[in-house]
């Protein structure tokens, strides 16, 4: 072998799974063909990095743009089909009537209902696009899920009974029923079904009203009636709503086959 022929050759060791060099034996990268080298591998693996990702790209399906898609984002906290979770604060949504949700929706929106996460999500919604979301969860009907096991006595149940179905007229507490409906699933098309709820919320929600960190349009008949209430009867009548199932027609009672007890601003007469 002519040694001035092995002292002129050039050897450039490739990184095992790459297209770059990692070292030159000589130093060959610094001298004008080995910048222009490196250059084009450079650019190489650039395209082909690049075109990997453009494929990849151009196989994922496109989310549908879907009022059913969109309040995906409901399921965690709410449920997968507005039927509510194991979260004690999170209510079920389904089978409410439309004008009830969609006036909670404004509410979180305006700041008459404080609830951050919902402030936040709902700020810039218009009104037409809060209707379509409210109309999609009053559609939904999942399957009934089974009522919370209570830990109160029987003499406090007994008592929300009576609160609920006959009220308490010496304390000008109207019975629930006669707003709610018979079967507590609401009235259309603004008053909401009080059954598959936590007795937790219910007691935060007749807290907002009572201290007024909870507001509807006026007259504001349910800041009226929780004011009325003492605390042992609002720990009544949560445990005994709570308690009672989601019956197989959640389906609110019409509008006009209730005369409700008085005039509420989120209820037309």
């Amino acid at each position: 072998m002519n040694p001035s022929a092995s002292k002129d050759r050039r050897v450039i060791e490739i990184e095992p799974g790459s297209i770059c060099p990692r070292r030159e034996s000589d130093g060959f990268s610094s001298s004008p063909a080995g910048r222009f080298v490196f250059a084009v591998l450079t650019v190489v693996a650039a395209l082909a990095a690049g075109a990997a990702a453009v494929a990849q790209t151009s196989q994922t399906p496109k989310a549908p743009d879907t009022i059913e898609a969109r309040v995906r984002a409901c399921a965690p906290c709410h449920g997968d089909q507005g039927q509510g979770t194991d979260n004690d604060y999170f209510p079920r949504l389904a089978g409410k009537p439309a004008g009830y949700l969609k006036n909670q929706l404004i509410a979180f929106r305006d700041g008459r209902r404080r609830y951050a996460p919902m402030n936040y999500l709902l700020e810039y919604q218009n009104d037409a696009y809060l209707q379509k979301i409210a109309e999609y969860f009053s559609a939904l009907r999942p399957p009934p899920t089974p009522p919370a096991v209570t830990d109160v006595s029987a003499t406090v149940l007994a008592r929300g009974k009576t609160l609920v179905t006959d009220g308490d007229q010496a304390h000008s507490v109207p019975a629930c029923v006669g707003c709610h409906g018979p079967k507590l699933t609401g009235l259309e098309p603004g008053i909401p079904g009080l059954v598959g709820l936590h007795a937790s919320y219910i007691s935060a929600q007749l807290g907002a009203f009572r201290y007024g960190t909870r507001t509807a349009t006026e007259p504001d008949c349910m800041q009226l009636v929780a004011a009325s209430l003492t605390e042992s009867d609002v720990t009544a009548v949560a445990a005994y709503l709570a308690s009672q199932p989601v019956p197989a027609d959640p389906s609110p009672a019409a509008q006009g086959t209730l005369a409700t007890p008085f005039a509420c601003g989120s209820e037309p007469h």
